[in-house]
């Protein structure tokens, strides 16, 4: 397994729902082909960060791994964004929006999906941002939809939609991604039910 998201709740207050007694969050995954058509097979964490007795100083480095499925070491700095749905959003409202979307993009030159509903790259809840249909898992144990928790994707932007999404402050920085060749340059994302016991989790893959 290897290290591919750890945030701290204080990182994201009132954003991330943490289970009662929990202060911090690890995703890992194990950075092998899979049979089933599986890239990754995650695994999910919710720990208390106060009983974590050794800290490793490096991340594990399995011996046989798929590069393309090992992220780039970096630090997170979460920022809260508003998201709208873009797959998502209900056929008979997309009919009634799609001309002020257009007029929009004719007046200003933002697109709606691109530049105004769900934000690129890896990110935590919100929406995800589907290449295909939408295909949200219902849970295996109580029926209901699952949450979306986490997704992670190969780009943090494309070259369209990176002028509306990158902070200010990095705007002039050289870009740099998470260093993954998911798929055809895909994401996973991860679901998981807050209703059953300790939030079963899933995941899908999706890819252009």
């Amino acid at each position: 397994m290897v290290p591919v998201v750890q945030i701290y709740r204080g990182s994201v207050p009132d954003i991330v729902p943490f289970p009662d007694g929990c202060d911090l969050l690890q995703v890992l995954w194990c950075p092998r082909k899979h049979s089933g058509g599986r890239w990754v097979v995650p695994h999910v964490r919710w720990r208390e960060a106060d009983a974590v007795s050794e800290v490793r100083t490096a991340a594990p480095s399995p011996v046989e791994k798929w590069e393309n499925y090992v992220p780039r070491p970096c630090v997170v700095h979460p920022e809260p964004v508003t998201e709208y749905p873009s797959w998502d959003l209900d056929d008979g409202l997309w009919d009634e929006l799609e001309f002020r979307f257009l007029d929009l993009d004719e007046r200003t030159g933002w697109d709606y999906q691109s530049h105004l509903s769900t934000a690129p790259g890896t990110k935590l809840v919100g929406y995800p941002g589907w290449s295909q249909d939408p295909k949200w898992p219902d849970c295996a144990e109580c029926g209901n939809r699952m949450e979306h928790l986490l997704t992670v994707e190969s780009t943090e932007a494309d070259a369209l939609s990176r002028p509306a999404w990158t902070p200010i402050e990095e705007a002039q920085a050289p870009h740099q991604g998470p260093g993954l060749i998911l798929g055809d340059l895909g994401g996973v994302y991860l679901f998981e039910c807050h209703t059953c016991p300790g939030r079963p989790f899933t995941q899908r893959y999706d890819c252009p």
